[in-house]
């Protein structure tokens, strides 16, 4: 391709921002990210926005490669004929390639009276609508936390330690995701820290009201504040741009990353289903597979044959409030093992893994390109192979 190339980053999340500044490596590459607001949001710190314990908010300037222009708008539609995109405030905006980065936000629930009176936290407004209404209830007001996994857990325990009443409900398991030795150790640290835990197929939550919480085995539970973290959903930007999706919502892709639909789109972060078989949404996930979304990209642009994806897991980190947390070792696969470091060493682990994401962030936008590895997963090959065995429409190429 000759002359200059002009490409749209939509979501200026972990993934878009390193997606971003890694396509400046070509100097005849335009490089506009598109996202809603003029802040990068810290989404691994948005517990603690709610708990007043940091602001998970970043200034672009710093992570964002000089020559990377930021569009502050929202991408209603993408037009993959015409190879441009519809925006919120009007007109549309052409690109020769889209990196598909939108990430991922709160699932819509599905109990009732959840959406009316629960308060979820998967994003920055929904973080800071909670704020005022935390603020609001007595100091001794009862608050539930409804959902267990790792922003449940990191929830529960930050507003405990703020000298919150803190009930976590976990409808389930405590931490599903971790080995049990490291969920023993969740479940100290919080006891530590007053928070009572409901463990149990019986603590599913069945209803919400403004002052209660209702649970499966029949019990309601007095709540001021409740708080919602079961699941992520994405936006359905793709699917009403009639782009292929998984049932989630996630743009399909190849093990490229690029779209099934179009050679021209690629995708990278949570909104990403490679092969239909999605990475874990998480910022670990996220920070791999943005670059590798502009190495797609890159090779396109110079005629080469984009390589395959490749992501490895290292660990699980979650926090319990300031000065206590667990950081579960991996496989690369994302199965964990039954290593663990807890209290005092996991918080600590976990807060330098947090300083270091922004820091990760501008180093690429100041040296793009310099990170060529990657932690990789050598069973990934053989997951993708039984999955294009049973579906293999899913991820064929359209015609």
């Amino acid at each position: 391709m000759s002359g200059n190339t002009d490409v749209i980053v939509i979501g200026g999340g972990y993934a878009g921002v390193m997606a971003a500044n890694r396509l400046t490596q070509r100097t005849d590459i335009t490089v506009t990210l598109i996202n809603p607001r003029p802040t990068f949001v810290d989404r691994i710190r948005l517990h603690q926005l709610v708990a007043g314990t940091h602001d998970a908010l970043a200034d672009y300037g710093k992570l964002l490669a000089e020559n990377v222009r930021l569009m502050v708008d929202t991408v209603t539609e993408i037009d993959a004929a015409g190879r441009a995109v519809t925006l919120a405030g009007g007109g549309t905006v052409a690109y020769d390639y889209l990196v598909y980065a939108v990430g991922s936000g709160s699932a819509d629930p599905r109990v009732p009276g959840a959406a009316e009176f629960a308060y979820p936290i998967a994003g920055l407004e929904e973080a800071q609508r909670l704020r005022p209404a935390l603020d609001a209830a007595p100091a001794g007001a009862p608050v539930t936390v409804v959902g267990a996994g790792a922003t449940g857990i990191e929830t529960a325990a930050e507003l405990a330690e703020q000298g919150r009443t803190v009930t976590l409900v976990c409808g389930g398991l405590l931490g599903p995701s971790l080995h049990p030795r490291a969920r023993r150790s969740v479940a100290k640290q919080l006891t530590a820290l007053g928070v009572s835990v409901l463990d149990g197929p019986d603590t599913k939550v069945t209803a919400v009201t403004g002052d209660a919480v209702r649970l499966a085995d029949g019990r309601e539970l007095p709540s001021a504040v409740t708080v919602w973290t079961v699941g992520f959903g994405v936006p359905d930007l793709a699917a009403r741009s009639a782009l292929r999706t998984d049932a989630l919502g996630r743009l399909l892709t190849d093990e490229t990353l690029t779209s099934v639909d179009d050679e021209r789109i690629v995708a990278a972060g949570d909104s990403a289903a490679p092969s239909d078989l999605p990475y874990r949404m998480s910022c670990q996930a996220a920070v791999q597979l943005g670059p590798q979304a502009a190495q797609t990209v890159l090779s396109r642009i110079a005629g080469e044959q984009p390589a395959s994806v490749d992501v490895g897991f290292v660990a699980q980190c979650i926090s319990l409030g300031r000065h206590g947390g667990v950081f579960q070792l991996a496989e690369k696969d994302d199965s964990v093992r039954k290593y663990y470091l807890g209290g005092w060493s996991g918080a600590k682990i976990k807060e330098l893994i947090c300083k270091g994401i922004p820091w990760q962030l501008s180093y690429e936008a100041r040296k793009p390109g310099a990170r060529t590895w990657w932690s990789k997963d050598a069973t990934r090959g053989q997951r993708v192979k039984a999955v294009l065995a049973q579906e293999p429409a899913a991820t064929e190429r359209a015609a």
